[in-house]
């Protein structure tokens, strides 16, 4: 036998020596996978919870009904920080309430450096269960180095507000202010062509305006001053202030920082909101004489919120038995298809609600949206769904948060009951559609499009071409009928006459308290109401609260439980300062997601962009 040439013999040991090296690789990929399933879900058992502790509030990043999913690139390689992290508000709720009938908690403590945004909407709902702790007898403390407008609110509600003395209270108020493209586009020669009905349907405004127009401002202007009414009578009861002195040192704050010689903190002080000034370590021993323990390095003993409702949580295999009222989040856009969380999918939050209505058990189900709205096809399939849920004599109440508006109130028009918390906003009744075409900007490139069609419409839809006259037309009439089929829809689903919807439609957005007096609400309260009107009306006095996701995928699953973990195991960045490059850049990221979300397959959108910063 003839010997294998040298290049042959050379190929195949080296394609030995590759296999050899993606053996070794895959062995090892394999063994990485298995330790960390191990540590996910099982990390060689949980720590035991203190004898004797604080609850730490320490919220980190971003308070949201629902989690986002983790993308599995960002979750191995990004560093974990406030700025990219997401709380749960039913995690902190839980943990409050948990804390107040647990004998081993003997304060709560309220340390929010790492807070991001929490919003007023769900501050009110964390507020009721900080009272339901107050009521238990037990000490509330709020400490920090400095507090925001967001974090000060829930801070407020502390018997004692500790701040460095080198730190202060940043309030400013609240506003509303976005970004116009008119101008830009121009510049680049996008042509976008939108239709709209509803006079005050501000979606449009960026995209044809360099400024908010006035009768926009006034609409706005509106609804942000019952909210910063709700945030300023808030602190003031709870900081024992005259009424008015909120504003005062706002718009007094260059003076009375000057008569202070520029100390921030003791500003805040001689304003009256805050009762000590004290350095870390300082602090922390007025805190462990209140809290009445330590741990093994001297610092007051706390357990952290999130271990803490983790290990506190009843755990079930099996779900919950017997009678039980469903929980549905609907959080995000309103896109078609299927979606995972953190958005609402047309396709996946429908299914999800027809499968909970026929599940054993379930005999009410609580809507809970977050919603600014999105596709109206989506929409719509989501609200047939609402409807059969009603015909099948299943009570299905709304709940909204933050935001429930245009098409997120198209969902929830056709429910039993509606409820609102105080700083929910609502309405924005109104239809608009949107596409751009960009002929202006390939001709700049001496691109041009030319051919022949069958019909007058054909390639009318063409991102290259102009708009067809024909086309624009078509689009007038088919947002006028999409107008009219939701005034319809609220008209029918509130028991109103169709002109007095168009009256507070024409896409204005309302606070609470005036969608109550304007019959777009039905109560103000929380989750926590909402569910105990769904069960009175199910005629349930036994019963389970069941919240309900759709199912994840296992890879899906163990992203979520390695987040988790991270939560509870500390590892997360609680400066808040690594985000300010993302905060700086979020109106870049926000108009880019506005575009993206541009998927209806009519292009017709139900989407209140007045309400994109309330969360």
């Amino acid at each position: 036998m003839s010997k294998a040439s040298f290049p042959r013999r050379f190929l195949a040991g080296l394609w030995r020596g590759i296999t050899r090296v993606r053996l070794a690789l895959s062995n090892l990929l394999f063994i990485a996978m298995l330790a960390l399933i191990y540590f996910v879900y099982v990390g060689g058992g949980p720590e035991p919870l203190p004898g004797k502790a604080a609850l730490l509030l320490n919220i980190s990043g971003t308070v949201v009904d629902q989690k986002t999913l983790v993308d599995p690139l960002q979750a191995i390689l990004s560093e974990p920080s406030a700025a990219n992290h997401q709380v749960r508000l039913r995690d902190v709720i839980e943990a409050i309430d948990f804390a107040a009938a647990d004998d081993a908690i003997t304060a709560l403590v309220m340390d929010l450096d790492a807070l991001v945004y929490v919003g007023i909407s769900k501050s009110q709902e964390i507020v009721a269960a900080l009272e339901r702790f107050r009521a238990s007898g037990k000490p509330m403390l709020a400490v920090g180095d400095y507090y925001t407008q967001d974090q000060y609110l829930l801070a407020s509600h502390a018997d004692e507000v500790i701040l460095h003395p080198l730190g202060g209270v940043a309030l400013e108020g609240y506003g509303s202010y976005r970004n116009y493209f008119r101008e830009a586009l121009e510049k680049v020669s996008v042509n976008m062509h939108v239709f709209r009905a509803g006079e005050n349907k501000s979606a449009v405004e960026p995209f044809l305006r360099d400024d908010m127009s006035d009768v926009e401002k006034a609409v706005t202007n509106r609804w942000l001053r019952d909210l910063w009414s709700q945030y300023t009578t808030t602190v003031e009861q709870q900081r024992k202030l005259e009424a008015g002195a909120v504003d005062a040192y706002i718009n007094q704050f260059a003076a009375r920082l000057a008569a202070q010689s520029g100390d921030t903190a003791t500003t805040a002080v001689t304003a009256g909101l805050v009762d000590r000034l004290m350095g870390r370590q300082e602090a922390n021993e007025y805190l462990a004489d209140v809290v009445g323990a330590t741990d093994d390095e001297g610092r007051y003993e706390a357990v952290v919120f999130e271990r803490y409702v983790a290990r506190k949580r009843p755990l079930s295999l099996t779900g919950p038995e017997g009678d039980r009222v469903a929980v549905i989040t609907a959080a995000g856009n309103i896109m078609p298809g299927e979606q995972p969380p953190g958005s609402i999918g047309g396709d996946s939050l429908a299914r999800l609600i027809r499968d909970t209505a026929k599940a054993e058990g379930v005999k009410a189900i609580v809507l809970r949206i977050n919603s600014g709205g999105g596709s109206m096809f989506a929409s719509e399939l989501i609200r047939q769904e609402v409807i059969r849920v009603t015909e099948q004599d299943i009570p299905l109440v709304v709940s909204m948060g933050s935001v429930a508006a245009s098409g997120g109130y198209f969902i929830a028009a056709p429910a039993d009951e509606i409820w609102a918390t105080q700083g929910s906003l609502t309405g924005s009744i109104g239809v608009f559609a949107a596409f751009p075409t960009f002929e202006d900007l390939l001709g700049r490139l001496g691109v041009y499009t030319d051919g022949v069609g069958t019909t007058e419409l054909a390639g009318s839809l063409r991102p290259d071409r102009p708009l067809n006259p024909e086309l624009r037309k078509a689009f007038d009439s088919s947002v006028e009928f999409a107008y009219d089929t939701f005034l319809g829809i609220v008209a029918q689903g509130r028991d109103m006459p169709k002109a007095e919807v168009d009256a507070i439609g024409q896409g204005k957005v309302w606070s609470a308290q005036d969608a109550l007096d304007n019959g777009l609400v039905d109560k103000l309260g929380g989750l926590e109401q909402a569910i105990a009107s769904a069960a009175a009306m199910a005629g349930l006095e036994d019963y389970e609260v069941d919240y309900v996701e759709l199912p994840l995928s296992p890879r899906d699953q163990l992203l979520k439980q390695l987040a988790n973990r991270a939560a509870q195991s500390g590892w997360i960045d609680v400066n808040a300062a690594n985000g300010v490059m993302e905060r700086l850049l979020e109106p870049l990221r926000e108009a880019a997601q506005e575009l993206q979300m541009l998927q209806d397959p009519g292009h017709l959108y139900l989407r209140c962009l007045a309400c994109a910063n309330v969360r």
